[in-house]
């Protein structure tokens, strides 16, 4: 039986590379279309299925998040009880590629402690394995809630990100990942964001950061992680956009030894740009088609799927399936990026996790999703995974796991 710990309430000359690709359309692009149907047939299958959870009264699992570790799956997870609203996180194990899991048990170090009239928790944790030193860096952020009812405090204090480390099955102490920048007095994190470890043992990441009242701006971040303590030693310049609460829960992926970001936005687009070094980025641009269409996006993250021979984006976006279901939140899809354009390959996309329900005329029906994970799993499968939710149906959902499976082994799997 599973027990549960949760609260009651619960290029100079001033034109970038990019840019000219994108203005000349080079005199290769004849040779496009088939590489990219070659790369698209990397993706044999993809097959969604449900873990089984123990209940939650009054709500369901949420921001499940998985990585390799070693040879066993390491993933987790929290509860949702409302907006915002999130239990203790607790974590699980499965030694057979996901058919099966060990017992939800609390993360002690990112549960829930007294701050104030309130309580302070921790939630959007991904887990990323540190090969380095053979440990599971869980990052998340701290977050603020009320004392006698249930709820989000509307008011947060400042913010940051929180960590705690696991390894052989023990965590270690609750950390705060420390910047003395002002730029971020407010807030800053990478929640939710996928991160990079590095050969030499190094953490690329980027934050989400500003000031009250201000847009949010992102950066690059290169920390230092010795298998306890994680600490920033250098950040890059900012990207900006002045809209709604800036730019938000930035990801990160490495190919083919360039770095490339993916950010959340409020002006119904997302955003990506790609750097040398992880730290210093070209201009940002909008997610579009490879025929320079916008896609449509509302204020929800996305992240990378990296396989050694492509690049993967998923993501949610406007469609004619789900205009009444809220910020377009499903179904999951997935699509092939052109790296010479940073933009998406139209006829490589598919759906991930499909949408439940009739996402025209009763879209408040239909389980949101959007809040995923994304690990490479073995040389042959890649996992999405995604707690989906329904407020208007009591707070249910499924804890979903999408398999994808791959036609050429992904070089950048070394464990099996």
């Amino acid at each position: 039986m599973l027990h549960l710990s949760i609260p009651i309430h619960f290029l100079p000359m001033n034109i970038s590379r990019r840019s000219f690709l994108q203005t000349t359309g080079l005199a290769l692009g004849w040779a496009a279309p088939r590489a990219f149907a070659a790369e698209a047939t990397l993706i044999e299958s993809i097959e969604k299925t449900v873990i089984p959870t123990p209940a939650v009264k009054g709500g369901t699992w949420f921001h499940p998040r998985a990585c390799l570790a070693g040879k066993k799956a390491f993933m987790t997870l929290q509860p949702i009880t409302g907006s915002d609203y999130f239990g203790p996180v607790h974590w699980t194990t499965s030694e057979d590629l996901g058919k099966t899991w060990s017992e939800f048990q609390p993360a002690p170090p990112l549960g829930w402690v007294p701050e104030g009239e309130g309580s302070e928790a921790v939630c959007d944790v991904t887990p990323e394995y540190h090969p380095k030193t053979g440990s599971v860096l869980a990052l998340g952020q701290n977050v603020f809630y009320k004392a006698k009812t249930p709820g989000f405090k509307g008011e947060q204090p400042a913010r940051w990100p929180m960590y705690a480390v696991w390894k052989d099955g023990t965590w270690g102490s609750r950390q705060k990942l420390v910047w003395d920048d002002p730029r971020g007095g407010q807030i800053y994190s990478n929640n939710c964001g996928q991160r990079v470890m590095m050969p030499n043992g190094d953490v690329m990441m980027s934050f989400t950061f500003g000031v009250k009242d201000k847009p949010r701006a992102v950066c690059g971040v290169r920390c230092s992680f010795d298998g306890q303590q994680l600490l920033i030693q250098e950040t890059g310049p900012e990207l900006t956009n002045p809209v709604g609460r800036g730019l938000l829960e930035p990801s990160l992926t490495h190919f083919q030894n360039r770095f490339y970001l993916t950010i959340r936005a409020e002006d119904n687009h997302g955003y990506v740009a790609e750097s040398q070094d992880g730290l210093h980025y070209e201009p940002k641009q909008p997610w579009a088609w490879d025929d320079g269409e916008p896609l449509t996006m509302s204020t929800t993250q996305q992240h990378w799927l990296t396989h050694s021979d492509a690049l993967f984006l998923v993501y949610t976006r406007k469609d004619a399936t789900n205009l009444k279901v809220m910020r377009w939140r499903a179904p999951l899809w997935i699509a092939q990026l052109d790296t010479k354009t940073l933009r998406l390959i139209r006829s490589t996309e598919r759906v991930v996790l499909p949408l439940i329900g009739d996402g025209v005329n009763q879209g408040d029906l239909v389980p949101m999703m959007g809040n995923f994970g994304i690990a490479n799993m073995s040389a042959n499968e890649s996992w999405v995974t995604d707690g989906s939710w329904c407020p208007k149906a009591g707070n249910s959902g499924e804890l979903q796991l999408a398999r994808v499976r791959w036609s050429k082994a992904n070089q950048l799997v070394t464990s099996a």
